[in-house]
């Protein structure tokens, strides 16, 4: 593995699903370097997570200026789940990770803060698109390291989904400066953007990752992306909030388009008395939002 007694650890790249087979192998984790490493003289099944060269601080092509600040950036409903995570395959998402805390300096490029493990102030990658409307191609233009709280912010329909859409308004306003009135305003438009672009499907221009010797994994088909959104928003509730449901929805917003939130479906009722059957459901918000976009 290239371990030193004494000298530079050996780091590996260890994808986030298989720490636990690699520290089965003898891998150790470093908590400085948040990595794993290969201790000297250590099992050899841990080659298969031997480091690959790093990647560039600036992707080829990739314009650090593009959608730069804290807005409303809402992924259309037939793009969902095409971020860049489910992209690429897991052992260059790390390195990719990796890159963009270096660069970024552990920092929100967006309001500067840093993480806070007690406030669940994480620090997430997020993607910045550009919408090429007469191709119908959606590029990746730039990628930033952002807090949690502005990525709230940023995908305002999924913070307003899991029950975050108020202090999520709250953060863009504090961070813009924008009044409450202007953060309404800012709101509608990006909502009706997000309607007119989620009325078609797109085809993802991940060049900027290729060229920088990034491997591709495939995406959610486009058909399966709503129910796979479903999926992956009730397990975080669930995630977030053990032992229930996660927090009810919040009513909407004055002045919002309430469709996201009116649209959640909530647990089945039991049976009233007589052996009467559940009442029914209320159309789940992901296929509402598709609909009404159409």
């Amino acid at each position: 593995m290239g371990a030193q007694d004494g000298g530079a650890r050996a780091y590996l790249n260890v994808p986030f699903a298989e720490k636990d087979e690699a520290k089965a192998l003898g891998a150790r984790w470093d908590p400085t370097a948040r990595r794993w490493y290969a201790p000297p003289r250590s099992n050899p099944g841990l080659q298969r997570w031997a480091p690959k060269p790093g990647i560039p601080e600036l992707l080829p092509g990739e314009d650090r200026g593009f959608g730069s600040g804290l807005f409303v950036d809402l992924v259309p409903a037939s793009c969902w789940f095409t971020n860049v995570r489910s992209c690429i395959a897991a052992s260059d998402w790390e390195r990719l990770r990796r890159m963009m805390r270096a660069r970024a300096g552990d920092r929100c490029e967006i309001c500067g803060r840093g993480e806070d493990r007690e406030l669940r102030r994480w620090l997430e990658a997020h993607e910045r698109w550009h919408y090429d409307e007469h191709r119908g191609v959606q590029a990746l233009r730039r990628l930033i390291l952002c807090c949690r709280w502005c990525h709230q912010a940023t995908h305002m329909g999924l913070a307003e989904v899991q029950g975050h859409g108020q202090a999520a308004r709250e953060h863009l306003r504090q961070v813009t400066g924008m009044t409450s009135e202007q953060v309404q305003a800012h709101v509608d438009i990006a909502f009706a953007r997000w309607h007119t672009r989620s009325a078609r499907t797109w085809e993802l221009d991940l060049n900027i990752l290729t060229e920088a010797g990034v491997t591709l994994a495939a995406p959610p088909d486009h058909r399966d992306r709503a129910d796979f959104a479903h999926q992956q928003v009730s397990h975080r509730r669930r995630h977030e909030h053990p032992g229930g449901r996660g927090p009810a929805p919040t009513a909407p917003t004055p002045g919002r388009s309430p469709d996201i939130m009116s649209g959640i479906a909530g647990p089945i009722p039991p049976p009233a008395d007589g052996g009467a059957g559940p009442a029914p459901q209320r159309r789940p918000w992901w296929r509402r939002l598709g609909s009404s976009a159409q």
